[in-house]
């Protein structure tokens, strides 16, 4: 592959976030999202903030814990400057994985070359954001359980249409569901892989020692994002009831599990915009939220930019 090609490959993730982020955009009235973007409240901000500390220590500690299962070890205080780092290169690079790739290349440099320890440093990140997935699936599994209404909206969603019968546009639609073909395309063309992550996943994630840790680490990170997003709403000065937003929020960050967009630009808009407008709510109020997540998700991971600027020569 030629450099240019190189170039506009990894480009791509951020073309498709200003394509979707500008139909979603001309989809709605911008008068009414311009009024949901008020002054934020800084108490709600404030407490966004703070739980996007406690997040990346959460994860830096499961991070550390994966890789230790898998014999390499990793000191916490490096894991937390390292997921600040890389969490703040996946916001600011496209693909929102290469953050992701860059904490487990730095860490298998750190392991001794004739060791399992630099594959297993790969393995070890690989696993961890799988098992923050798996666990942000089951919390929105369960919405379908508690929340008597998710199963219609989400219905309504897939459809691209709202209660009233309006239709979403093409574009947005045609667009998740492109992103959902091609990330089952990747995942099936990577089986091998898959069988080899799975031995890996058996020590580090399901062995009998490891497993409720994970399991209740991922669970109190996911609910975290939850949190913050919720924040987000309150901040905006948004009364949607809290069971409605707890039972939608999981649907939107799972559209960001996606690698195809910058940061989940794009990809969790238009999936805020089809969820609000299938659940009769708002749509200007619900990309409020997800652009306000968007930025308090950013301002949360620049001390990573400082750790960056310490490390550049």
């Amino acid at each position: 592959m030629t450099t240019s090609r190189r170039l506009a490959a990894r480009l791509l993730p951020a073309l498709a976030s200003l394509i979707l982020l500008a139909t979603v955009f001309a989809w709605l009235d911008r008068d009414a999202l311009r009024a949901a973007l008020v002054a934020p409240s800084p108490g709600w901000l404030a407490a966004a903030l703070l739980l996007g500390v406690l997040l990346m220590a959460l994860s830096a500690w499961r991070w550390q814990l994966t890789a230790h299962r898998l014999d390499a070890p990793l000191p916490f205080g490096r894991a937390v400057a390292e997921y600040y780092l890389g969490s703040f290169l996946n916001q600011v690079l496209p693909g929102g994985v290469l953050g992701d790739a860059s904490r487990a290349w730095r860490h298998a440099r750190t392991q001794a070359a004739d060791s399992p320890g630099p594959r297993a440093a790969w393995l070890a990140v690989v696993l961890e954001r799988a098992a923050g997935q798996f666990a942000l699936l089951l919390i929105a599994l369960a919405t379908l359980l508690f929340s008597p209404v998710i199963a219609q909206v989400l219905g309504r969603a897939f459809a691209g249409i709202g209660p009233g019968g309006d239709t979403a546009p093409l574009p947005v639609r045609l667009a998740l569901i492109g992103a959902a073909l091609v990330l089952l395309m990747l995942v099936l063309r990577r089986s091998g892989l898959l069988r080899h992550l799975a031995n890996a996943g058996q020590r580090a994630l399901l062995a009998r020692d490891a497993l409720w840790r994970q399991l209740l680490a991922s669970l109190a990170i996911s609910a975290s994002y939850l949190t913050v997003y919720f924040c987000c709403a309150r901040m905006l000065g948004i009364d949607t009831p809290a069971t409605t937003l707890l039972a939608l929020i999981p649907w939107v960050l799972l559209a960001m599990a996606l690698p195809l967009s910058m940061a989940g630009w794009g990809l969790r808009e238009g999936a805020a915009a089809l969820l609000w407008a299938a659940a009769g709510l708002d749509v200007a109020q619900g990309v409020a939220i997800s652009i306000s997540y968007g930025l308090v998700v950013l301002l949360s991971t620049l001390p990573g930019a400082w750790v960056l600027a310490r490390r550049a020569p």
